[in-house]
């Protein structure tokens, strides 16, 4: 009996034992023959799955990246945002958190304060601080032997002066090396002028260097106490630190040698009190100057220079030290262009009754000046026989 095979098409249906009908839409369908699948199927699948999975993760990436960046309360907030990544401490209301504290009433218990002691009072020490007056010393120098003796003697005195001090130090047409050194070496803050005057036309040298050094004060218009130190005098710590009180103009008793140097002369103010009622002179000066006062004797607030309205000066015309007077009459005619009378002098220290510094002229004559402060040569030995 012959047999009729018919192939099966795509669109046809077949039917299994259990009644299910399973249709076959694709080449890939046909893979599956007794229940084994081929290797082809799950390639196609697998593909199909990692491109959907690789489409969410990209979503939710995105998504999630968009909500991370976005800050929340608007575009206008994120804006104002100072994205920095500093630590605030939280602001705390005392007064609030003081409220919800509840102290317990304890009767009959006194607490004293506690101190400890010498703790107070340093700490009052250090933190109770009171500026003080700049002291302005003006010191005239020139090249002799005893230069180096006397700027390292002032320099010394000068160094343990409390701060605030300039020591304005002036030399004659040029500024020495020798001088230069000196002053580099003190510890003391300084400032070197020169005074460019044509020495044929000078008849006292100190009165033009501190000239120079009075301008130098006008012009910066530095504000402290000028007192004119010359190197050669002596003076006492206690001197410095009274003549910061000074508020206009200050006085003192100067002791000096006379010209014989026989004797000793006070000359200066006599108080009474922190007044200045009379002076201290000798008898030839004493019909001819208004105020006997030695150059050393005295010193006046910076100010007078360079604000005469503060001061109510009549005139503003420069304050200098005048070299067409007499010998002598240097300090009175300056002294007269910062005050009218005694009045307006404060003694210095109260009742003047304490010596502060000494003039004593006892400048060396016919030594030779070491020329760098070196001995070219060497000194001879000289040997004794006993």
């Amino acid at each position: 009996m012959a047999s009729i095979r018919r192939t099966l098409s795509p669109s046809n249906e077949r039917h299994y034992q259990n009644g299910n009908q399973y249709s076959v839409q694709s080449p890939s369908h046909k893979l599956i023959i007794n229940g084994k699948s081929s290797p082809l199927l799950y390639s196609r699948k697998n593909y199909i799955s990692r491109k959907k999975l690789f489409y969410r993760c990209l979503i939710f990436f995105v998504l999630g990246f968009v909500l991370g960046m976005a800050p929340f309360g608007g575009f206008d907030d994120a804006r104002s945002h100072d994205f920095s990544f500093e630590i605030k401490a939280p602001v705390v209301n005392v007064n609030e958190e003081m409220k919800a504290v509840v102290i317990p009433r304890v009767d009959n218990v006194v607490v004293n304060s506690v101190k400890l002691p010498g703790l107070e009072d340093e700490v009052k020490g250090k933190f109770d601080y009171v500026p003080r007056k700049l002291l302005i010393v003006v010191t005239p120098t020139y090249n002799r032997a005893l230069q180096a003796y006397y700027l390292n003697r002032l320099s010394g005195a000068l160094k343990l002066v409390k701060s605030p001090l300039l020591w304005i130090v002036v030399e004659m047409n040029v500024a020495s090396a020798e001088t230069a050194d000196i002053l580099r070496k003190t510890g003391v803050m300084y400032r070197h002028l020169v005074c460019s005057k044509n020495m044929t036309d000078i008849k006292d040298r100190g009165v033009h260097q501190r000239n120079v050094a009075l301008e130098h004060i006008a012009h910066h218009r530095l504000d402290g106490i000028v007192y004119f130190a010359d190197d050669d005098n002596i003076y006492s710590l206690e001197l410095f630190e009274s003549i910061r009180s000074i508020n206009r103009f200050g006085t003192w008793p100067v002791a000096m040698l006379a010209q014989s140097k026989s004797k000793a002369i006070l000359e200066g103010p006599v108080c009474n009190g922190s007044q200045v009622i009379g002076w201290h002179t000798n008898e030839k000066s004493k019909q001819l100057r208004r105020f006997h006062v030695d150059m050393s004797g005295f010193a006046f607030n910076s100010t007078i220079l360079w604000d005469p309205k503060k001061w109510h000066r009549p005139t503003s015309d420069p304050i200098r030290q005048l070299d067409n007077v007499k010998e002598g009459f240097q300090e009175t005619t300056f002294i007269e262009q910062i005050v009218e009378d005694e009045s307006q002098m404060e003694a210095v220290p109260p009742g003047c009754s304490r010596v502060l510094n000494w003039h004593l002229h006892l400048e060396a004559r016919g030594l030779i000046y070491p020329r760098g402060w070196l001995l070219q040569k060497n000194l001879d030995a000289v040997f004794f026989s006993t």
